[in-house]
């Protein structure tokens, strides 16, 4: 114990100073962070694909794709007729950007830095690994044959066999008279 009281007495403020301010710093290195670091790149390239614009087209030719599929189909059955549907959807959809995750360690903390895979061929654009689409939120059938109950019942089935939502979700409706 007598060294660690002589050791006191020889600290003079400028000791003290240097002693604080590395005890500071090594608690900073310490704390492990555990952040993602992204680049300039990478946000400009999470902006181009989050433009509303090109969502909006890519969901339109999809519901129009959908809708028109639908038709086609129900007006095959036997006893609908001429039939008109409308979607509603849930969301967009979303593009699943590839990324390269690069993991530093010190024995301080872990660093994790991401960036996207660009292809080369498109002007550098980002490398969509996985694409979902759309989810249908709910259907409006409008059947010539709609006011017939076994109609109506074959045309539930065939919705809720092709869209993964609940009967409450889908309407079935006569369509006026021409």
């Amino acid at each position: 114990m007598k060294w660690f009281t002589d050791f006191l007495k020889k600290m003079d403020k400028t000791k003290w100073l240097v002693l604080g301010l590395s005890g500071i710093l090594l608690l900073v290195v310490a704390l492990p962070t555990g952040q993602i670091k992204e680049t300039k790149e990478d946000a400009a390239l999470q902006e181009s694909l989050s433009s509303q614009q090109a969502e909006t087209v890519q969901a339109d030719s999809y519901e129009k794709k959908l809708t028109s599929n639908l038709e086609q189909v129900l007006r095959c059955m036997d006893g609908v007729g001429d039939v008109r549907v409308m979607l509603t959807f849930r969301d967009s959809g979303e593009n699943i950007v590839e990324k390269d995750i690069v993991k530093s360690q010190n024995e301080a903390n872990t660093q994790y830095q991401e960036s996207a895979v660009l292809t080369e061929s498109e002007g550098r654009q980002p490398y969509i690994s996985m694409q979902k689409m759309p989810a249908v939120e709910g259907v409006l059938v409008i059947a010539q044959g709609g006011g017939d109950s076994n109609v109506k019942q074959t045309i539930l089935d065939a919705v809720l066999a092709l869209f993964p939502i609940e009967a409450h979700k889908v309407k079935i409706v006569k369509m006026q008279g021409k």
